[in-house]
């Protein structure tokens, strides 16, 4: 696979909002705020206080950005219309721009016209579920935003290696958006772990997460409270963050820049353990003096 394009592999960052995000410096948390009733972990709120407060405190317990979406894409999910989107969204998006003025907030949404408005309500980040397209790609450039593009597919069918299909339909949505106006330090690949794919699938990609990384952009990952862990280790959809931080740490150890979770104070204490063995990070005020 070779796009024959500038790569982030001097590796770079994001700066928003004052803001500097440094891949490869550690790993970023991005917390999920479900501004939807029906998301697959109940931890949905429509009311936009409630999705600000909740961003309050993603942000206390270690948060780098928020995840606002108020379209479910839990298996066998109603969609809804582009109007009942912005009546969740949008309001929630303002609340919490206006509850914390300096969060860095992604916006859920693979519609150009929704992400324009939410863009103008307050968000700062495109991530589409459904990768990117030139509508897209066209209104991230316009907003000047990063994106970041998801693997997705309506069925989990695939005539060839998983890993090899994915990577290279992330490849092609990162070659789009480089020619299209987004700066490569600035497109983030996520494989969509749950989305499109069975249990099997799930566990390929988690093998091959380097192979994602040496594509040479920024990557994410969303492994948080998936069914997979739920079939390995036979636990509730609220009791699966054990589950969940093996999946995180693994993740961080092949390079990962950003986990996407729903348990942000734990997943806190995941990234800072593992950034330290792996990437050398040290917290504020660090001495190796015994005690």
């Amino acid at each position: 696979m070779s796009s024959q394009l500038p790569r982030a592999s001097a590796r770079g960052g994001l700066r928003l909002r004052g803001t500097q995000l440094v891949w490869g410096a550690r790993t970023y948390l991005l917390a999920i705020v479900n501004a939807s009733p029906d998301s697959f972990s109940g931890d949905g709120r429509c009311d936009p206080l409630a999705a600000a407060a909740l961003a309050k405190e993603h942000i206390h317990n270690g948060a780098d950005l928020i995840d606002v979406g108020a379209e479910s894409t839990r298996p066998g999910h109603t969609p809804i219309t582009a109007e009942v989107e912005a009546a969740r969204l949008l309001p929630a998006v303002r609340a919490i721009r206006e509850a914390a003025p300096a969060a860095l907030i992604s916006v859920d949404t693979f519609k150009p016209e929704m992400f324009r408005a939410a863009h103008a309500a307050g968000g700062d980040v495109l991530n589409s579920i459904w990768g990117l397209d030139d509508a897209l790609i066209e209104s991230a450039v316009e907003c000047g935003a990063p994106v970041i593009a998801m693997h997705n597919k309506r069925v989990a069918v695939y005539e060839r290696d998983v890993v090899d299909e994915v990577l290279r339909t992330l490849e092609r949505y990162a070659v789009a958006a480089v020619r299209g106006g987004v700066p490569a330090a600035q497109v983030i690949l996520d494989p969509g772990i749950g989305f499109g794919k069975t249990a099997e699938h799930n566990l390929a990609l988690l093998r091959s997460l380097d192979r994602l990384v040496a594509l040479g952009f920024p990557t994410a990952i969303g492994t948080s409270r998936k069914s997979t862990i739920g079939k390995l280790t036979g636990r509730a959809v609220e009791e699966r963050a054990f589950g969940t931080a093996a999946t995180v740490a693994l993740a961080i150890a092949a390079g990962i820049d950003i986990a996407r979770v729903h348990d942000v104070a734990a997943m806190h204490d995941v990234v800072q353990v593992t950034d330290a063995v792996t990437r050398g990070w040290r917290p504020a005020g660090w001495s190796d003096a015994l005690p």
